[in-house]
């Protein structure tokens, strides 16, 4: 192909399957297992992306793919198969604690305790030690898989606390939570809180800068062990929707998040300790938002297991025409299943009790 080497190729798992027509159609050829867990899928969109814009698109059974790319240079046939290696293949099993082990097998459910005063959904409600641990306490009861605590609001337009004042809200809960049986993550960006979070008895990171927002905190990770979440987002906090543009939303977060993750691995954090988020609402339109929930699965191309918050979010407000956070509960369960539908492996919420319902009985359906 003339000028391929400017081509840079994304592959999207699409006609994705569950159950027994999964299997069926995995062991007649016509499918292909999504990420090593339940789901299954038959077909790939394969996009063609040259100087930042889609030059061409193809969609492919996977039963032709092989005959329908041996047009396509050896590179390019090399590149396709790397791709294609990264969605199938097994997501490592990542260890928490000494018990704990998630095989990806089902989405995972993780539940959001703010210990902030401005956080946009629930700010002030849990930010005493006393109220955010009950409020931890709760979650897990309600059937939460992961508790996330955050101590900086990073909603749209709010603005940065000290270092201090994040230790302040987070430590003591962390360390009033030391006897759960879950999984414990910390949502910041600052390298000086993971590494006291971590000695405090954190065992996951949740950074909505993917890393980037504090120089140290790339050093910081690679002298632990522990799993990162690395979010992509437009800009800081305060500036982020003022007026987010992209040349293409969609490739654009693959492809951020893809040099996050070179740029973690260049660092010594290995990439079995990854995941990504595609930072639903952060520095993004309604537009932005809803094109990437309806293009989760390209994403498993970069090979790393895939978190979804979309929990609440004011865009699912701005579609149901629904002002108050805590009134986007259905729109909030609706986005979640379509993440489940495209094989995202974890599900950050506020509504615990009513997302585990959703995924139960998401689960329960084998067809």
């Amino acid at each position: 192909m003339h000028g391929s080497e400017n081509i840079k190729i994304y592959l999207q798992p699409l006609g994705i399957l569950r159950g027994c027509i999964a299997s069926s159609a995995v062991k007649s050829g016509q499918a292909r297992w999504l990420a090593g867990g339940a789901l299954a899928f038959n077909m790939v969109r394969i996009i063609f992306r040259k100087y930042g814009a889609r030059c061409r698109e193809e969609l492919v059974p996977i039963s032709r793919l092989d005959h329908v790319i041996t047009d396509l240079t050896p590179v390019q046939q090399q590149e396709i198969s790397e791709i294609l290696h990264r969605i199938c293949g097994d997501r490592t099993t990542m260890i928490y604690q000494d018990a704990t082990d998630f095989t990806w097998q089902r989405p995972l459910i993780q539940g959001i305790v703010n210990v902030t005063p401005d956080s946009f959904s629930d700010g002030g409600r849990y930010d005493t030690k006393k109220q955010a641990v009950d409020h931890a306490r709760d979650l897990i009861a309600e059937g939460a898989d992961i508790i996330d605590i955050g101590g900086e609001s990073t909603r749209p337009g709010a603005t940065r606390v000290s270092i201090e004042e994040e230790l302040e809200r987070v430590i003591p809960v962390i360390e009033a939570l030391s006897d759960i049986s879950v999984p414990l993550s910390v949502d910041t960006r600052n390298g000086d809180v993971m590494a006291a979070a971590i000695k405090a008895g954190a065992t996951m990171i949740n950074d909505v800068s993917a890393l980037s927002h504090d120089s140290e905190a790339l050093g910081h990770m690679a002298a632990e062990d522990c799993p990162v979440i690395l979010m992509h987002a437009q800009n800081a906090p305060e500036t982020m929707q003022h007026n987010p543009r992209y040349n293409d939303v969609v490739l654009d977060v693959y492809d951020y998040l893809e040099q996050r993750l070179s740029v973690c691995e260049g660092a010594g954090i290995r990439r079995d300790r990854l995941i990504i988020d595609p930072g639903i609402g952060f520095g993004k339109t309604v537009d932005h938002n809803i094109a990437l929930m309806a293009n989760l699965s390209l994403l498993h191309g970069l090979g790393v297991p895939l978190l979804l918050g979309v929990s609440r979010k004011r865009f699912i407000g701005q579609i149901c025409k629904e002002t108050a956070a805590d009134g986007r509960l259905a729109g909030s369960l609706a986005f979640g299943q379509a993440g489940y539908d495209q094989g995202v492996q974890i599900l950050r919420v506020h509504d615990v009790r009513q997302s585990r319902q959703a995924r139960d009985c998401w689960a329960a359906v084998k067809y």
